[in-house]
């Protein structure tokens, strides 16, 4: 039997930003992990008194940091990456490029495409510091389940679900009945643990409310609350979405789903960006959550992200996958997220100073954790959280005599400044390199492949 005061790791020597509620910066601090949960935290001096350990990860000064959430990716569209800029450098792209290009290529994917996806996508993520990723909704949910356990991420999967919908290819619609049973076999397949220990869990989607019939978005929100998992779906992304729930119900989207009992605390809702005040404070009352696209958000509208961030909103960020502008790379999303919510919030009032610098990260870290409903297990540095865990070198390009470790941090940091990233404190990204599968030969399988799907949205 192990002492008491015997930890699995010690990370030392970091300058520990740990993004609890007080801010707490520790300039050089330790954690101290035993069975996948940070167990002591203080200056290095202090835990390393206290602890003995099996390993010790030495950060040399680099900055220490909780895991990045993902809070709204596509599996099925990572083998997509550039394929849209290629294809419209010839045509004009049609649209809604979800309904014209998306769903297509998901269509065509076999199991064994999603597992190469969901390793190429995770093991990118893992390598830019994305520990945790919240899955929309796709085909063949198991094959991604599978793929983030080979690659160590956290991670909540989800099938696609839609029993109708406009030029919506075949093989992609089923009935309500089989619909619903879809989602309860993910689940199941998957279950989760109350104290996150489980990595990989399952969940359930709703692709939007036109694909979705509102029996369907009743039941499925039903069997969710049964099972205590969340509904993962897409909201206010677009005119064509009001203007059909308007025809068709009388109503707005969030008032439709207000009406159908659903707009929930189980409901987590990618993009919401048309969306009125009165909207806005219904997602703060009801406990919606709603993860802002950067990437994308703003070529449809002025996304209120701060403003629903700032009342109580559960706000987390996502790339929206690689179909469009590529990267997975969440630090990047967070500047865009800085830079577009400026613009949208603040400029219009000549507020220079409208979005404070640690706000865009603050909502892909802890707004993730809420996303996610997992804020009990991740999304700070604390004692009893899982030791989900970034390390930042301060020595890259951009990092050069930078005033302070946090201003870089939130002003300048990406991934390409990630060094070691552990998820339930299992080393799984050491000196940038993954450890849990051979990345270059995964890369290299995904572009022959992707090559070999090109002509599926020629």
């Amino acid at each position: 039997m192990r002492p008491d005061t015997h930890a699995d790791t010690i990370i030392q020597n970091v300058f520990l930003v740990t993004f609890d509620r007080d801010a707490t910066v520790i300039a050089d601090g330790a954690l101290a992990i035993r069975d996948g949960v940070i167990v002591d935290r203080g200056s290095t001096a202090e835990v390393t008194a206290r602890w003995s350990a099996d390993q010790r990860v030495f950060g040399g000064g680099q900055i220490a940091i909780p895991g990045l959430t993902d809070a709204h990716f596509h599996t099925a569209q990572s083998l997509m990456r550039g394929m849209l800029a290629t294809l419209q450098q010839r045509t004009r792209l049609r649209v809604p490029t979800w309904r014209e290009y998306y769903l297509p290529f998901e269509a065509a994917l076999s199991p064994d495409d999603i597992a190469l996806s969901g390793e190429f996508a995770y093991a990118t993520m893992l390598r830019t510091g994305t520990t945790n990723v919240l899955e929309a909704g796709g085909p063949h949910p198991e094959r991604m389940g599978e793929a983030a356990q080979r690659a160590g991420i956290r991670a909540t999967v989800t099938a696609s679900t839609m029993d109708g919908g406009s030029r919506v290819p075949p093989s992609m619609i089923m009935t309500a009945e089989e619909a619903v049973a879809r989602n309860i076999e993910v689940v199941e397949a998957f279950p989760a643990e109350v104290d996150g220990s489980r990595r990989v869990t399952g969940g359930m989607s709703l692709r939007q409310v036109i694909t979705c019939s509102p029996e369907l978005v009743q039941t499925i929100h039903a069997e969710a609350r049964r099972r205590g998992v969340t509904v993962h779906t897409h909201l206010a992304e677009g005119t064509y979405e009001i203007d059909y729930c308007l025809e068709h119900f009388g109503r707005r989207p969030v008032d439709h789903l207000i009406d159908l009992g659903v707009f929930t605390r189980t409901l987590h809702c990618a993009h919401s960006i048309l969306v009125d005040d009165a909207e806005i404070a219904s997602f703060a009352v009801r406990g919606v959550t709603v993860c802002h696209c950067a990437k994308g958000n703003y070529a449809i509208g002025a996304a209120p992200a701060a403003r629903m961030w700032r009342r109580g909103v559960g706000v987390g960020l996502g790339t929206d996958g690689v179909a469009t502008l590529g990267t997975l790379d969440m630090f990047r999303v967070a500047m865009l997220t800085g830079l577009g919510q400026q613009l949208v919030e603040a400029t219009p009032t000549h507020n220079r100073n409208g979005i404070p610098p640690e706000e865009p990260l603050q909502m892909a870290i802890t707004g993730g954790a809420l996303a996610g409903r997992q804020s009990d297990v991740i999304g700070s540095l604390e004692v009893g959280k899982r030791a989900d865990v970034v390390l930042l070198t301060t020595t890259g390009p951009d990092a050069a005599a930078y005033a302070s470790e946090e201003a870089f941090l939130y002003e300048c940091a990406s991934g390409r400044d990630v060094t070691t990233v552990l998820v339930d404190g299992e080393v799984v990204v050491s000196d940038g390199e993954v450890q849990t599968l051979d990345y270059e030969r995964v890369c290299a399988v995904a572009a022959a492949r992707q090559a070999e799907l090109a002509n599926v949205i020629a």
